[in-house]
């Protein structure tokens, strides 16, 4: 390994990838913000803002997973040149996030009849949860077409006005969310419920922030977005779609098995669940690293593959992964050393620390096969390659992951029981098998361009 390029390196990718991961932070942050302010109301209007939280983000994440895959696309037209061809792809991204955010409206207009009387919860709690999701929805479309300016903007290699846009919106969203929580100014005290138009607005404010930016900015006059506008073309929409439905898909898995293991976790007990919510939280914001990482990646290997420079674009895989696991040593090192005070952050509960703690230890192991597999993922994405993420995921994560912390921590038929130890286990068997599997589909498609370049030439 070649130190200095290495370092050459690791320096241009932490540039790109150093303003996404505050972005990602803020916008955990925001989650944050939400459900402890809604908490000083009541433990209903907390639980309100959680569970409907957890029923908006996978649909808006869905759409976030569709649009990521303008990044990549306009990465590939920025190094080959073809900027003429970059408002193009904008503007059919957005289109496509316009529909899929006016259905997510329709949806809660046309299920809500449906299941408000349907549901066994309590009134109150139902109440707040369906005003929420009735606020937010509008904010909706504000956010999706923010998500593609953003991208648009990351896939010509300027990450930094996410994360000033991202620092506006927090400073927005706290007093936004006082104003509507508690009833200042003349507005109705809407309790928990509250938050979902204090974000909404949020929504509509990053908009405007990144619309703003992407008209007036000079960094990006090369590849202008308002000088002519690009009514909806379908085999556009299509080339995009099919690039982008992977992605979505692949997210939904990863996020769908942390909260399937954390119902199979419930007949353990309320100690257990906190105990694995303390370790998935931490671990969440662990990943952040790695994912930001990733992103840079997507960005950095599209423009070189765009730019036919295929060797550049292999060197940045390589030191890129040899850099997340670097980042993995540190903060597994972290975890290890620190684990009970990590822990207690989020508890001073004995039995609840204890466990946690223990957990921490896996949760360290957990960052290794982390950060290759989603830096790998990123990898791909650059080379337009999805379709292999989505069933690399799939099987690692639900086939391999699941079934194995199934067997570990809720049969005797290996071990005794484990728990929460044996599904822990099995999500670093998952990840350990979706690293090997997308390193090794990295390998491929790279040989596979190297073949089409030498064919050409």
């Amino acid at each position: 390994m070649n130190i200095n390029r290495f370092f050459s390196n690791s320096k241009n990718l932490m540039k790109l990838a150093y303003p996404i991961l505050i972005a990602q932070l803020i916008q955990n942050l925001m989650g944050f913000a939400d459900t402890v302010m809604a908490g000083r109301v009541s433990a209903t209007d907390m639980a309100a803002v959680a569970v409907a939280s957890s029923v908006w983000l996978p649909l808006i994440l869905t759409i976030s997973g569709l649009v990521m895959a303008l990044a990549s696309i306009i990465s590939q037209y920025s190094g080959a040149k073809k900027f003429d061809e970059v408002a193009k792809a904008t503007y059919q991204t957005a289109w496509i996030a316009v529909f899929f955010s006016i259905i997510i409206i329709a949806l809660y207009y046309i299920v809500t009849p449906l299941l408000i009387d349907s549901l066994s919860l309590e009134p109150e709690l139902k109440r707040l949860m369906f005003d929420y999701l009735g606020y937010i929805v509008w904010g909706g479309p504000g956010y999706c077409l923010y998500l593609v300016l953003r991208n648009y903007s990351e896939g010509l290699s300027h990450t930094r006005p996410t994360m000033i846009i991202s620092i506006l919106g927090l400073l927005i969203n706290i007093p936004a969310n006082y104003i509507f929580i508690y009833g200042e100014f003349g507005m109705p005290a809407l309790g928990g419920a509250g938050c979902g138009i204090a974000t909404a607005i949020v929504y509509w404010v990053m908009f405007a922030g990144m619309f703003t930016y992407a008209y007036f900015s000079k960094h990006l006059k090369h590849a202008p977005l308002f000088n002519k506008l690009f009514w909806p073309e379908w085999n556009e929409i299509k080339k995009i779609l099919s690039l982008g439905v992977p992605i979505a898909f692949s997210l939904l898995f990863e996020v769908s098995l942390f909260a399937a293991v954390a119902i199979l976790l419930v007949p353990f007990g309320a100690n257990v669940v906190a105990s694995h919510q303390i370790a998935i939280n931490f671990s969440g914001l662990v990943f952040m690293v790695p994912l930001s990482l990733a992103m840079a990646v997507t960005i950095k290997v599209g423009f070189e593959v765009g730019n036919k420079n295929l060797e550049k674009a292999k060197e940045l895989c390589r030191y890129s992964v040899i850099l997340g696991l670097v980042i993995a040593i540190v903060t597994a090192a972290i975890t290890l050393l620190f684990s009970h005070q990590i822990a207690e952050i989020y508890t001073i509960e004995t039995e609840v620390l204890e466990l946690a703690a223990s957990l921490m230890f896996l949760a360290a192991l957990f960052q290794f096969s982390d950060a290759i597999q989603v830096i790998s993922a990123g990898a791909l994405r650059g080379y337009k390659d999805t379709k292999s993420i989505l069933y690399i995921t799939f099987f690692s994560y639900w086939v391999v992951g699941l079934s194995f912390g199934l067997v570990l921590g809720l049969t005797d038929w290996i071990v005794p029981a484990t728990g929460p130890y044996g599904f822990w286990i099995g999500f670093i068997s998952g990840l350990t098998v979706a690293a090997v599997l997308l390193a090794w589909r990295l390998k491929v498609i790279q040989k596979r361009f190297d073949d089409e370049q030498a064919a050409l030439a």
